[in-house]
This record gives structure tokens, C-alpha cells and sequence, in this order.
């Protein structure tokens, strides 16, 4: 017993806080000294260390995927295994600093270290040239890299972020007129939109749905795997002028037919007629206000019994997880212009525009999107 750090033995009940004293326990070097000797919780004690090292760790982890996506590394290794002489000719990267690289992204699970001394993919590396739009949207993470640069300004909101400048069309219509900044928006967006739109689809059940409009569809990329899936519903895209011309290059490819309403949610009302409206990736945009005029413009758009579709990432709400908390919730931040929420909260902006039949449907990859549909009862 004299092994066992006095701290172990709990305080009398009149001292204990909810759980206080076993925190201070496991925060003082004594312990922590005896847990990693004891044999029954060393285990958890080096689990727990490895655990904390990955996030001390993690922004030298993500710079590691960024160079090897600015390098092409992973689209070079597809042909076959290379060593780190060939691959730092090819990127002007001296060999012993590309060998550093290399081993970094052997020990991310990205790469594999042959006994030639060679690399080669593993699936996971493998994935950053398959995935749509993981490779661009990696690259495009040196944005918000550099808001995050000083966390605690950006947590006292006294950072101005880069990322409010490359979505300049959520301040409104006249911001997204520049069809450079349209066009730049609506690539990364319709490339990223290819997992959305299938865990979607594979999310909801369009059966007896005859018409369709997708509301801030982009280039219609949404709309365009509806229309694969689902040949003979009617389809109509309302956004901004700008990125109209794209979802007509999109569908006129595809010899499928499309209705485009140019406009803005902010300044004018929805067409109505549609059996169903879609909102991809469109609230986490927008501030509550503007969320609740919007879905109070779609109730009023939908006929009775008519479905709404919102598919976007959410947070876990009173139960956090990392996807939505971790990543999605800083995203938004550094836009500042919306926010992630979760499903609840969601929900209660759903009830308020007078939506019923709420649902929150089982999805493939949570980390991709989550799917909430809803119905006009009145």
C-alpha cells in the first residue's frame, strides 16, 4: 500500500465535487509516475499519453498530407513504387528532406516503406486520388490554416479571416455577381458535392416525388445525381445568376432537362409547385435569422404534404463529436457568416417555420453529411 499515491484515497464525501477530485488525481505527477508503473494501468496510461502526443502532433500531420497533395506524391506513386531520390527530382525537393516526408506519410498510414527502401500507397493514400474533391479541398485548407494561425484571437473572434473573403457570395446577391469569384466557389464546392449527394440519395427515398428544386444548388450538382438516380423527376435549380451558366453546361452534357430560376432566398420568394425542395450544404451558411426566413420561404413554396430535404454536417449537439465540434464548427467560425448546428437545433428552427414529420435519417458517413427531412402538414 505505501506504492499507492496518498491522492488515491478518496476525500470524504463532503469534499467530493462531481468528479473534481479524480481529475486532480490524474493530473498530479505522482500518479501519473505510479499509473505508468502499475500493471494494470499502465496500459491506459501510455493509451492515454499516445492519444494526447497525436493532438500535440496534429498540425504537423495535416502539413504532411498537404505536401504530399502539393506534390502530386500520391498520383505518382499510382504508376508504381518510387524512391525518394526520383520522387524529390521530380518536386525539387532534396532526397533527404523528401525521405523525411515520405516516412512521415508511411507513419500516417498514407504510404508504405517497401524493404528496397522504395514507397508505395496504401488504400488510404490511395483514397486522396479517388475521393472527389478531397485532394482540392486539402490545398484549400492553407486558408484556414492561416485563420487558425493565433487561436486565441480567433477564439475572441478578433482574427479577420481569410476564409470571409473566399465565400463572399453569403453577404448576399450582389456579392456574388464576379463570375471569377462564382466560378472559383462553385468548383470546390460541385467537387466536394459528389460524396454529399450520394450519401444523400442513399439517405432519402424520392419515390412518389414528381418535382424537385434544389434551393443554393450551385452548379447543380446535386440535381445532377438526382437526375441518375431518378431520370423521371422534374428538377428545378434556384441560386444566384452567376453560377447558372455551369449548371446549364452540366445538364446540356447530360442531355437531361433542367429549370434554372436565377435569384436570391434574401430578396425574393421561392417558386412554388415542387413536391420537394433540397437544402445541400445551405444552412450552415447563414445565421439563424437568415435560416429562419429561409425555411419559412420554403414552408410557404411547398404545397401541403410537400417534403423537405437538408443535408449538411452537424455538430453532436449535446454530445459532441469530432467532425461536426472539431472541424466543421471552426469552419464555419472562420467564414463568419453561419454556423454548424445540430440536429436539435435544426429541428427547432424546422418546428418554427411550421414543419412537421421530422426525421433524422440514418447515413452512411456522418463525418460527410447528416440528413433531416421534414413535412408541410398544413
Amino acid at each position: 500500500m505505501s506504492d499507492i499515491p496518498a491522492p488515491l484515497r478518496s476525500p470524504p464525501v463532503g469534499q467530493r465535487q462531481a468528479g473534481g477530485w479524480v481529475n486532480r488525481l490524474v493530473a498530479s505527477r505522482g500518479f501519473q509516475a505510479w499509473a505508468a508503473r502499475f500493471p494494470l494501468t499502465r496500459r491506459i496510461v501510455r493509451a492515454e499519453g499516445e492519444a494526447m502526443f497525436d493532438l500535440v502532433a496534429g498540425f504537423c500531420h495535416s502539413q504532411i498530407l498537404s505536401a504530399l497533395v502539393a506534390f502530386e506524391i500520391p498520383h505518382l506513386l499510382l504508376a508504381g513504387p518510387q524512391d525518394a531520390e526520383h520522387l524529390g527530382r521530380v518536386a525539387s525537393v532534396p532526397t533527404e528532406r523528401m525521405l523525411v516526408l515520405l516516412n512521415g506519410g508511411a507513419a500516417l498510414g498514407l504510404l508504405k516503406r517497401k524493404r528496397d527502401g522504395r514507397f508505395g500507397l496504401t488504400r488510404r493514400g490511395a483514397a486522396l486520388t479517388g475521393v472527389p474533391g478531397l485532394a482540392e479541398m486539402i490545398r484549400h485548407h492553407e486558408v484556414l490554416y492561416r485563420d487558425l494561425s493565433d487561436p486565441v484571437e480567433f477564439f475572441r473572434g478578433q482574427t479577420v479571416t481569410e476564409l470571409a473573403d473566399f465565400w463572399p457570395y453569403v453577404f448576399g446577391a450582389g456579392a456574388a455577381t464576379d463570375p471569377a469569384t462564382a466560378e472559383r466557389y462553385s468548383r470546390l464546392m460541385a467537387d466536394s458535392q459528389t460524396l454529399v449527394a450520394e450519401d444523400t440519395l442513399a439517405a432519402v427515398d424520392l419515390r412518389g416525388v414528381r418535382s424537385l428544386m434544389d434551393v443554393g444548388g450551385g452548379t447543380g450538382a446535386f440535381l445532377a445525381a438526382v437526375a441518375r438516380a431518378s431520370p423521371d423527376i422534374a428538377l428545378t435549380l434556384f441560386d444566384l445568376p452567376a453560377v447558372a451558366p455551369a449548371a446549364r453546361s452540366r445538364f446540356d452534357a447530360m442531355d437531361h432537362a433542367l429549370t434554372i430560376v436565377p435569384g436570391s432566398f434574401r430578396d425574393q420568394p421561392l417558386p412554388k409547385g415542387m413536391d420537394a425542395i433540397s437544402l445541400i450544404r445551405v444552412l450552415y451558411d447563414h445565421s439563424d435569422a437568415t435560416v429562419a426566413r429561409l425555411l419559412s420561404a420554403v414552408h410557404a413554396a411547398l404545397p401541403k404534404g410537400g417534403r423537405l430535404i437538408v443535408s449538411e454536417p452537424m455538430t453532436g449537439g449535446d454530445r459532441p463529436e469530432r467532425a461536426g465540434d472539431a472541424y466543421f464548427a471552426l469552419y464555419c467560425m472562420a467564414m463568419q457568416t453561419g454556423r454548424a448546428r445540430s440536429a436539435d437545433e435544426i429541428s427547432a428552427l424546422l418546428h418554427a417555420a411550421g414543419f412537421t414529420h421530422l426525421r433524422l435519417s440514418p447515413v452512411r458517413r456522418p463525418f460527410v453529411t447528416s440528413v433531416l427531412q421534414a413535412v408541410r402538414a398544413d
